[in-house]
């Protein structure tokens, strides 16, 4: 079977964003370069832990390599929608981390959903030859995004894709449940409307 691998080393633009209204957002990561775009769909909680692991990733990066990093900023950043038009082009199931020592550059893969659940692995070096062949066949016939981003780039990723992420519903203050609207049915008050 044919796949396509869309790389981008490095992208123009590389931001995670969403379609809809909170609540019924769908998100994305968008790359663009070379007169390509191209749009990944993807669940909220990847986003998070996409966020949450590139933090990671850097630090450990900063203590094993040396790399400098920049300092988290407070400055807004890219803050602009995704650019239209939106075609997904896969969900993505499976992310992927590494850093490049050689190019001090952070590389992330977004794979297409396959048979398996939706799941984030992080890679604390560029190889790992600990995986299971059988994974690494299935994942060669799936549809991949590969950007490499610098050290600057993937920190302004990650502040952007937090505020993606915090931008949607409100949580309850007794259940931490998203709020609709209209209220919701706290289970803190056994059903009522709050």
């Amino acid at each position: 079977m044919s796949h396509q691998v869309h790389a981008f080393e490095p992208p123009e633009r590389f931001v995670a964003g969403t379609v809809g209204a909170p609540g019924e957002r769908t998100f994305f990561l968008q790359a663009r370069g070379g007169g390509r775009l191209v749009s990944v769909a993807l669940e909220k909680v990847q986003v998070s832990l996409l966020a949450e692991k590139l933090e990671e990733l850097l630090t450990e990066a900063q203590r094993r390599f040396g790399v400098q990093l920049p300092e988290p900023t407070v400055s807004v950043g890219d803050n602009e929608p995704l650019d239209t038009p939106v075609d997904e082009e896969f969900r993505v199931g499976t992310l992927g981390l590494a850093f490049d020592v050689d190019t001090a550059t952070v590389v992330i893969e977004a794979i297409a959903a396959g048979e398996g659940e939706a799941e984030v692995e992080s890679d604390g070096a560029e190889d790992d030859d600990d995986e299971d062949p059988d994974d690494e066949e299935l994942d060669e016939t799936l549809d991949r995004l590969r950007v490499r981003l610098t050290p600057e780039a993937t920190r302004e990723f990650i502040e952007r894709a937090r505020r993606v992420v915090n931008a949607g519903r409100p949580p309850c203050p007794l259940c931490g449940q998203p709020l609709d609207p209209a209220g919701h049915l706290c289970p803190r008050h056994n059903g009522y409307h709050r």
